[in-house]
């Protein structure tokens, strides 16, 4: 393994703390640490990937984006947890639900994550299709659901190569083992709780339903950020526990 003294992709000595939460777009990391973060500063924005660090009700939090992607995710997450020491990180963002019991606008939690990509091959020789995320985040997230009165689901995801809308992912949907109850699909998640699960650390994906393959529902901007923010609301209350 080859690594520098200091990360590359994110600033040198970054002020970032050791509970993360990360976006994958990094205009909503900044709008989620000029909403809800006291006293937040830009800490890293080396290619425009921008990370924020602030205080949620008196906790250090750092917000940081990852970007599209398992290639781009796993570069922020391995340098967060080995050149800053991270203990905890939730991911939040989109995805596509396949199963009919994901509506429009649900929150999904996921609890294990099916994958085609060489992503874990390559990265550690893992040569399993799936990955657990930790028990003990999650238990925390589903409770903290409950006292915040949202209903979540929770349950298996797969992570994709590639932009499932412009596939014909069904073609992907039926290689996956019956066994297997997808309830949606996206990008990163994959990466992110391997990589975390590797290093020792905890991580854990949620996401919020933006399209659905049972549905011709299109949010509007509102809508979403609206929804979003149930999410947002929700993973720094987690984070903070």
């Amino acid at each position: 393994m080859f690594l520098t003294e200091d990360p590359i992709h994110i600033k040198a000595h970054a002020d970032i703390a050791p509970l993360v939460v990360m976006p994958g777009d990094p205009l909503r990391a900044k709008y989620i640490a000029e909403t809800y973060l006291e006293d937040a500063k830009l800490v890293t924005d080396i290619r425009n990937m921008f990370g924020y660090t602030g205080f949620y009700k008196g906790t250090k939090v750092t917000i940081m984006a990852h970007g599209m992607g398992m290639p781009s995710a796993s570069i922020y997450v391995f340098e967060l947890i080995h050149y800053f020491n991270v203990k905890k990180i939730i991911r939040i963002g989109t995805c596509g639900a396949v199963d009919k019991s994901a509506d429009i606008s649900s929150i999904i939690l996921t609890k294990s994550i099916y994958s085609e990509s060489n992503f874990a091959y390559t990265y550690n020789n893992y040569v399993g299709s799936v990955v657990e995320a930790p028990e003990k985040l999650n238990k925390t997230i589903l409770k903290t659901a409950e006292e915040l009165n949202l209903k979540i689901l929770y349950g298996m995801t797969t992570t994709m190569d590639v932009f499932g809308p412009y596939i014909d992912y069904e073609r992907v949907l039926k290689r996956i083992p019956s066994e297997y109850k997808i309830l949606a699909e996206e990008m990163e998640a994959f990466a992110i709780v391997h990589i975390a699960n590797s290093m020792n650390i905890e991580a854990t994906s949620l996401m919020t339903v933006v399209d659905s393959k049972y549905s011709k529902v299109v949010l509007t901007p509102e809508q979403r950020e609206k929804d979003l923010n149930s999410m947002i609301t929700l993973a720094l209350e987690s984070i903070i526990k």
